[in-house]
């Protein structure tokens, strides 16, 4: 069976531990969308780990992992992250990289940071990792498979040569910067191609095998559906799909065979970079929150930048997890908000005087106001509960709360960061 594990709001929901956790049961493994601009934290037996590149399932020596054809590939970061895991001791992992998968170019780095640079205070607030003006390449045909890192030097000379061709004029005109140095640029390369070469494979052959052997395979996205570049808060977007639909293609599988969507949810909201955001809180308020959230704080696993937080936005979630397709939530750290007397609840939002439950337009979400329910705290530590019947009444409640709000089943419970601190349950909806 293909399963997908997917974000349902801005990301850094917590999907790197569900994928872990979910490993345990897998035979495959893929990235199917975006680069190394955000991370997934994963905490387990060998340490605490921020993956950027690699998939979830590296932890698990019987799985295959794979970086699929929708990846934006940073080689350098991909193999200095699969050296960090082996240095501490994690025994080296399973790994395919699709020959179709396209690479993060240098000068991607550098267009990145230098059209942040000029846009200033109306700035995306990018990683700077390279990753818009890398598919702005893949969809402009001008961009670089991992495939053609194997043609013969001379034709790849000549399409290093077309391409700077066009990037040049841009270095030089537009942000004042030097040419790319094109000689450098093809030694990069045959560089790039030697140190890649034992990973690369056909994925989508293989996974159509993996499929008719009925092999578990699990779909890992990136972000969550407000970053989707359709029917997120753009533009304050990445630049791929983070849908479960788009694993399909990022993968290289049939669209029918993912039958399992998990849709993260945290228990809370928060992102990181700019954009649209009702539910957002500041100051002290927020801080404290900040302060006790994720594991060890909420702070960008990719960039260390605090992240924005805010009250849990059932009018968001309803939406993300409507477009991901979700047939089971997972609500996370929830342990984390046992320190509030009440929690604040955003059930719907007030756009110019009217009230609604449906998720807007970026045009109007800026105008959004949350309006808010607030429900009783518990005020208890919940860590080390494994069963749903022992986590206190106010906490049952504000769970089926929310999943009443949003009308998808919460059928899985983080209280911890630990791959084993889960709590399963049934769920009435869906049966």
């Amino acid at each position: 069976m293909v399963s997908a594990v997917v974000g349902a709001n801005w990301g850094d929901e917590g999907k790197g531990k569900i994928t872990d956790m979910l490993a345990d049961r897998a035979d495959v493994v893929i990235r199917f969308q975006g680069g190394a601009n955000a991370g997934h934290t994963i905490v387990n037996e060998y340490g605490k780990f921020a993956l950027h590149t690699l998939p979830s399932g590296v932890f698990h020596q019987k799985i295959m992992n794979i970086i699929g054809n929708g990846v934006a590939l940073n080689i350098p970061i991909l193999l200095s992250e699969l050296q960090s895991i082996e240095d501490k001791g994690v025994p080296a992992p399973q790994l395919m990289v699709s020959e179709r998968c396209q690479i993060v170019m240098p000068y991607h780095i550098l267009f990145d940071q230098c059209e942040e640079e000029r846009l200033g205070k109306a700035s995306f607030g990018s990683t700077k990792s390279g990753i818009a003006p890398f598919y702005s390449d893949k969809y402009a045909k001008v961009g670089f498979q991992v495939s053609e890192l194997f043609m013969e030097e001379s034709a790849l000379r000549e399409k290093i040569d077309r391409v700077c061709v066009q990037k040049d004029i841009l270095l030089q005109h537009l942000y004042h910067k030097d040419p790319i140095d094109r000689e450098a640029l093809l030694e990069t390369l045959k560089g790039y191609r030697d140190a890649i070469a034992p990973y690369v494979g056909n994925v989508s052959a293989y996974l159509d095998q993996a499929i008719r052997e009925g092999r578990e395979i699990l779909l890992e996205g990136q972000l969550g559906t407000m970053k989707d570049p359709d029917h997120g808060i753009y533009p304050m977007v990445t630049s791929s799909s983070t849908l479960a639909a788009f694993g399909a293609i990022g993968a290289g599988i049939p669209p029918y065979l993912i039958k399992k969507v998990v849709v993260v949810n945290k228990a809370y909201s928060s992102a990181v970079g700019a954009g649209e955001f009702t539910s957002e809180i500041f100051g002290d308020e927020a801080e404290e929150l900040r302060r006790r959230g994720g594991d060890g704080g909420e702070y960008g696993a990719t960039t260390g930048r605090p992240r924005r937080v805010g009250w849990y936005d059932c009018v968001a979630s309803r939406y993300g997890c409507r477009l991901q397709g979700a047939t089971d939530v997972a609500f996370t750290v929830l342990d984390v908000l046992g320190y509030l007397d009440e929690i604040p609840v955003c059930v719907a939002y007030d756009i110019d005087g009217e009230i609604t439950r449906e998720f807007p337009v970026t045009r109007d979400l800026a105008k959004a106001r949350p309006v808010y329910k607030k429900l009783p705290g518990w005020k208890c530590n919940i860590r080390g509960i494994s069963r749903y019947e022992d986590l206190p009444e106010n906490c049952r409640k504000y769970i089926e709360f929310i999943e009443k709000q949003i009308g998808y089943p919460i059928t899985m419970i983080s209280n911890g960061p630990g791959r084993h601190e889960i709590i399963y349950r049934e769920s009435e909806i869906g049966k």
